[in-house]
């Protein structure tokens, strides 16, 4: 009797998110979900460890003290990826012998600390902006570097101590972990303590971001709105049109930068969005569903790897860098490189 029910439970197929769909019986594995969260951890290593090593072979993308923020962020984006390969091997039954409980607990603790980060940045970075452009003469006294180390260890600090309570029976930190049986059973959420998420990290991220950037493009549009009008009134065409270039050149790259990290903040948002609407409905006990909460949560995971995407699409210094970087190992950008380079020497030296 005993080896029959053993060989039952042996031949049983393992617990899957994604049900009976994604399981292989001739891997003996969930496959879709091993492909989604293999796929993603190697883009979100990847990603983060080029917005890292471009960072540190560009300094122009030092001009800027948010870059701190963002290399915060790529830090804590790495770190992410590399915890998605707990996952990723349980799913393979390389972690047979840890403890389910444990391994959970603190893989959902790691994820959900590290998302925290992100989100902490996100907000630091919308208020170093808007500092920058509502008091420019002040900034350099109000935003020292000491000031953005301390800020950064408070962000970290801030996000582990904040999830530090579910470790102590207080509810669930997300569903990152729900990959575990046990955590997809046994570890309820608790609305007392997803309130207490909800109120002290995620709507002061989100209305510190609202409020910083609506203020920040307001004024911009109302700077452009008083030149144009200056222009119109003072200058003569010729004039107003060279002042205007000039005028208009000196906010550009504080304008472009700002909607770089707006486009940033934007695409976090709208990935997180259905991961916070789901785990604030099934808090409350409205809906449950295991492949919108698998969906949900690697959908938000996945934007890990989106600011490198958005860097390389936006920003030029960090494409040159980028370019730079891989120099050495693609022709086409020492093409690049040798095209730009190509013109200096044609011009006729000048006779001594």
């Amino acid at each position: 009797m005993n080896s029959s029910s053993d060989a039952n439970q042996s031949s049983s197929p393992p617990f899957c998110l994604l049900g009976s769909v994604g399981y292989s019986h001739r891997l003996d594995t969930c496959v879709l979900e091993v492909v989604v969260i293999l796929f993603l951890t190697v883009l979100i290593i990847a990603g983060n460890l080029v917005v890292i090593f471009v960072f540190h072979c560009a300094p122009l993308l030092h001009h800027h003290t948010t870059s701190h923020f963002i290399q915060t962020m790529a830090y804590a984006d790495l770190l992410v990826g590399v915890s998605c390969l707990v996952p990723s091997l349980s799913l393979l039954h390389y972690l047979r012998g840890l403890n389910e409980e444990l391994t959970c607990k603190v893989f959902g603790y790691m994820v959900s600390v590290l998302k925290s980060v992100s989100m902490a940045s996100l907000a630091c970075i919308s208020v170093d902006r808007y500092i920058a452009i509502t008091r420019p003469l002040s900034y350099a006294t109000l935003v020292t570097p000491c000031r953005l180390r301390v800020c950064i260890v408070l962000i970290w600090v801030y996000s582990a101590v904040i999830f530090l309570p579910s470790f102590f029976g207080w509810g669930k930190p997300g569903y990152h972990g729900d990959i575990f049986q046990w955590c997809a059973d046994s570890w309820k959420t608790n609305p007392a303590f997803s309130t207490f998420i909800v109120g002290l990290l995620y709507a002061p991220a989100a209305l510190t971001v609202c409020f910083t950037y609506g203020s920040i493009f307001r004024i911009c549009r109302q700077h452009t709105k008083e030149i144009t009008q200056r222009h119109a009134r003072f200058s003569s065409q010729t004039d107003a049109d060279k002042g205007e270039r000039g005028e208009r050149c000196e906010g550009c790259p504080d304008k472009r930068y700002a909607m770089v990290l707006f486009r940033i903040t934007s695409v976090f948002y709208v990935l997180w969005m259905p991961y916070i609407l789901y785990f604030l409905l099934e808090s409350a006990g409205l809906y449950h569903h295991k492949v919108a909460s698998f969906l949900t949560t690697w959908l938000a995971i996945s934007n890990s790897f989106c600011n490198c995407l958005i860097y390389s699409l936006s920003n030029s210094v960090f494409r040159k860098g980028l370019c730079r970087l891989f120099s050495p190992l693609f022709t086409s950008c020492l093409g690049c490189t040798d095209a730009k380079k190509a013109p200096a020497p044609v011009s006729p030296r000048p006779d001594p």
